[in-house]
């Protein structure tokens, strides 16, 4: 196993874990939150593949095109709102996690070994110093916010699965 491998195999386990929490949900409980001013999933759902979009082009890589008004939807602005209707359904965001997973993975393969140690892209390296760990965020930002979704389930009545 070497660097890339790992890097693939956190974005392809953060896929995995958030897949599993939201696959039992409809879209209304996407809509739920945890606590007032907590983050319902949807809004998260949306801001996670934003961002892995914007990292993306951050890196230099190809990011998928997200539908129109997609980013401003799910941006500290509208992290308040319960209308479904400035929402996307389930359908649409595991669509979409599909083509940002397939970028971030492709993103890995067309890094050479030997940039993984150069320094991150100016806007990232507050969190990502280097090229590897900002490729390595692309995984872990997912598993972030998958400790959110937890109680939002255990409130919907929802098992525990992990």
């Amino acid at each position: 196993m070497n660097a890339k491998d790992v890097l693939r195999q956190g974005v392809e386990f953060g896929d995995t874990v958030i897949r599993a929490y939201i696959g039992d949900l409809s879209d209304a409980d996407l809509l739920v939150r945890s606590v007032p001013g907590s983050n319902h999933i949807a809004w998260q759902l949306g801001h996670m593949i934003a961002g892995t979009a914007h990292m993306l082009g951050e890196l230099g890589q190809k990011a998928p095109a997200l539908p129109e008004g997609f980013q401003a939807a799910h941006g500290k602005e509208t992290a308040s709102s319960d209308d479904p209707a400035r929402f996307a359904s389930k359908a649409t965001y595991l669509g979409l996690m599909d083509e940002v997973k397939a970028a971030s993975l492709a993103a890995i393969d067309a890094t050479p070994e030997s940039a993984l140690d150069q320094p991150a892209p100016e806007a990232m390296r507050e969190y990502a110093p280097t090229v590897a760990a900002a490729l390595g965020v692309l995984g872990a930002h997912w598993l972030m916010h998958a400790g959110q979704f937890v109680p939002i389930r255990r409130k919907l009545g929802k098992s525990p699965l992990f």
